[in-house]
């Protein structure tokens, strides 16, 4: 592979390539480049919007290069205030450190374990917060440098506090670059501020500056925002292969070339000559496949096809025993059907929710005979039981 067609072959869907000129550079030197993605485990899932940079770190790795994931243990502290209008929430070390034992098995689902290496960054940004390193590094930060990003701009603008620990995080993902000699650093575009803050540090401290690759922020399954567990449009890496499967058929047609282009290596052309249809299913065969395997996805597309298409009830829905005079938005939070009591009410109100077939649009106490069938949305349903 040439040169130019690997540069084509690592920057589809990216956004910021800052530069394709150091890029060839560095792959023309012919080194195993050193390819750095931070991940704040702030959750303890991640979803197909975290997939976008991973599937981009992985294609480094099939081109012989090792990936590092920096699990910012010492940054999710502070809170990334990247393309945000408000203070995130403060986590305590020990649901950072419970949140990261999930984050390495979820992103082994695309990367391949022998070309990753695992490092948390308070290995390193503990000492250089306690040292004299700070200060110095801080002599060459200006405020204006800090106060041109857009993020902060509008929370100024909102009268929206910002927090000086949050006007130190891009310092510190910055000097996460100069302790690994990160030779690229991916991220999402609301990352790019951080990532030419890396370059900038590892000019001062006489290190040869990373290529900052940035990919689109992925649209969740309502087609507005960002996908996000907090927005409840997102596709999770564990999710179960029916509701992977089920979920990715609810995309809006409009955003399948998003999805395609960002989520696989299919030839563009050839997907936007299909019908909506076929590529929703082709694409959820993909990633069902991709985070599952191949019978998983051929059981999801079967269940689909016969829920879905054929409109029939499964065979195989789980059971469920409610409490005694429940209300039914208790009975679908506790049977996993809504994350919440209150979208939970909320799917009752939309008419979403069935019992033996008939809509339900009222919450009240559930009242039901052994063995009916409660269906909610397009893709629970549960067999009650006494």
């Amino acid at each position: 592979m040439t040169t130019q067609e690997q540069i084509s072959f690592l920057t589809r869907g990216c956004v910021d390539i800052v530069s394709k000129a150091d890029l060839a550079k560095k792959l023309e030197s012919g080194k195993t480049l050193k390819v750095k993605l931070g991940c704040d485990p702030t959750s303890a899932d991640l979803h197909l919007g975290h997939s976008v940079a991973l599937s981009l770190l992985r294609r480094f790795q099939d081109l012989g290069h090792k990936a590092v994931l920096v699990i910012g243990d010492f940054t999710a502290a502070i809170g990334d205030p990247s393309g945000r209008d408000s203070t995130r929430p403060v986590l305590g070390r020990e649901q950072i450190l419970q949140n990261a034992k999930t984050y390495t098995d979820q992103a082994f689902k695309v990367l391949d374990p022998a070309k990753t290496e695992i490092r948390f960054n308070s290995e390193w940004l503990e000492p250089f917060v306690s040292g004299k390193d700070l200060l110095q590094t801080l002599q060459k930060i200006t405020v204006a440098q800090v106060l041109e990003r857009d993020d902060f701009k509008k929370r100024m603008a909102a009268g929206n506090p910002i927090s000086m620990l949050e006007v130190l995080y891009s310092l510190f993902q910055g000097q996460d670059s100069v302790a690994l000699e990160a030779d690229v650093e991916l991220g999402g575009t609301d990352q790019i501020f951080n990532l030419l803050v890396g370059r900038q540090l590892q000019k001062n401290n006489g290190i040869e500056p990373q290529v900052a690759l940035t990919v689109p922020l992925l649209v969740g399954l309502d087609g507005v925002k960002k996908m996000s567990k907090s927005y409840g449009n997102y596709v999770g890496l564990n999710d179960a292969p029916n509701d992977m499967f089920g979920k990715l058929m609810s995309i809006p047609d409009e955003l399948m070339p998003m999805y395609y282009e960002l989520l696989t290596d299919e030839n563009m052309d050839e997907i936007k000559a299909m019908h909506p249809m076929a590529a929703k299913k082709k694409l959820a065969g993909i990633l069902v496949t991709r985070f599952h395997n191949s019978q998983a996805a051929a059981e999801a597309l079967a269940h689909f096809e016969q829920v879905f298409s054929k409109k029939e009830i499964p065979t195989d829905m789980p059971e469920f025993k409610p409490e005694p005079g429940a209300m039914l938005s208790a009975v679908l939070f506790a049977a996993g059907a809504a994350a919440s009591k209150n979208k939970a009410r909320g799917l009752i109100e939309q008419g979403a929710v069935r019992l033996k077939g008939e809509r339900i649009t009222q919450d009240g106490p559930l009242a039901f005979e052994n063995g009916d069938v409660l269906q909610a949305g397009k893709r629970h349903f549960f067999k009650l039981i006494k």
